[in-house]
């Protein structure tokens, strides 16, 4: 029960990441606020895990203030945010449009900002807190036809290192987690396609996908006071990816 009683705010947790993050804080006995704009999605991972829905739209200033005032007002205190919503936008970079690019980074990078400040400044009345920012090797490695996002998530994790340090002196840390390929519902749809799967299993030498589950356990970590030195790191969880300089062989089947 490394998180036992601490109340937590995890945005898109309504699948995938979010959701796995959710499960594994309920189960080291946080209380969750469930925070999704997707209603029914949030709904239901708020029934299942007998934790607290709130909707919100995570670029929008209002919706994450009213967010976070309603999450005070039930529990009187806020120890740990997730900023896992996200969205994605495959596009050649001559056909990107404006609008595709400033909805990822309204979503992926202001949102972040947006929910993290809000957060901040009731962890500075507390004296304490930890923010966790859902990053990407993607931060730092390129995908062609990814700019927005990697532009994004290289945002999160300059945002992570400035908050840290301007926030240590209050008590509040600040870390981030750069996921490789993760078996969330939308990667299981591309692993069915034998190409795809070889091309990602061949840029990870463990030479599988991540779990969410993973993820999720690297999250608890940084929430707990397990991590009570570490601020203004990312820690990549990728199956060795990022020191990868070559391809790996993959198993067929």
């Amino acid at each position: 029960m490394r998180l036992k009683d601490r109340v937590a705010v995890i945005t898109g947790a309504g699948q995938g990441i979010g959701l796995a993050c959710a499960e594994a804080f309920v189960a080291e006995g946080a209380k969750v606020v469930i925070a999704e704009i997707d209603e029914a999605k949030g709904r239901a991972a708020a029934e299942k895990l007998g934790q607290r829905f709130i909707a919100c739209d995570v670029g929008t200033k209002a919706s994450v203030d009213a967010m976070i005032a309603q999450t005070m007002a039930q529990f009187g205190r806020l120890d740990v945010v997730v900023n896992n919503a996200a969205v994605i936008k495959a596009a050649d970079i001559l056909d990107l449009t404006e609008e595709d690019f400033d909805r990822v980074l309204r979503i992926n990078l202001k949102g972040g900002f947006l929910v993290s400040q809000a957060a901040a400044r009731e962890m500075v009345k507390a004296g304490r807190g930890a923010i966790i920012n859902m990053s990407s090797v993607n931060g730092v490695l390129t995908i062609p036809n990814q700019l927005a996002y990697n532009v994004a998530k290289g945002g999160m994790n300059q945002m992570t290192r400035n908050m840290a340090v301007a926030l240590a002196a209050r008590g509040i840390r600040v870390n981030a987690i750069g996921p490789g390929s993760i078996m969330t519902d939308m990667l299981k749809t591309v692993m069915n396609d034998e190409a795809a799967r070889k091309m990602i299993l061949s840029r990870t030498p463990m030479g599988r996908c991540g779990e969410p589950a993973e993820i999720a356990a690297v999250a608890v970590f940084l929430a707990s006071d397990e991590s009570s030195y570490i601020t203004g790191q990312c820690l990549y969880a990728d199956g060795g990816r990022l020191g990868l300089n070559y391809t790996v062989p993959v198993a067929e089947g």
